[in-house]
């Protein structure tokens, strides 16, 4: 067979199979923009309905954790009130779990390895109060919005 045959039974063959008017294979369809339309208006409405239900629990899993911390900075505490004698003071703070306070001798700290600790997961630092209010001392977080008091997302951890 010579190139010039081979080309002209290629072309046919092509011919053959490609729609008139188009350049695509007779069958073959691709997706119009209606369809493109309704697909993404499917993935817009599935979003949403997720990204609220995902955002309600990310700001549940904030508070759990929260709560979680109160507790554990509560029982650094206590170890801090077993070797020194009593809690830190007010002035001292949350601080006195990191450094040495000035006159304190019996400290067998440092009782946190990460200062990020101190911090709630909102990025504020805890509140603390000794002698507290509701016991030896009040440690607690302003919840989400740092504000005292409020509700849902934005309530207070307490360690009360």
């Amino acid at each position: 067979m010579s190139m010039k045959s081979l080309t002209e039974y290629s072309r046919a063959l092509v011919r053959r199979y490609l729609c008139k008017g188009r350049n695509r294979p007779c069958g073959s369809r691709g997706f119009t923009l209606l369809e493109l339309l309704v697909v993404m208006g499917i993935l817009a409405m599935m979003a949403v309905i997720a990204v609220p239900i995902y955002l309600n629990y990310f700001s549940r899993s904030q508070i759990q954790t929260a709560k979680i911390q109160v507790e554990q900075l509560g029982t650094i505490l206590d170890m801090y009130r077993l070797d020194v004698g009593a809690y830190p003071s007010t002035a001292d703070g949350l601080e006195a779990l990191m450094t040495q306070p000035p006159g304190v001798d019996r400290w067998a700290g440092p009782y946190l390895k990460k200062r990020e600790s101190l911090t709630d997961p909102w990025g504020r630092p805890y509140e603390y109060r000794a002698p507290g209010d509701h016991g030896n001392y009040d440690l607690w977080s302003n919840g989400n919005d740092g504000v005292e008091g409020g509700e849902d997302d934005n309530a207070d951890v307490m360690s009360w």
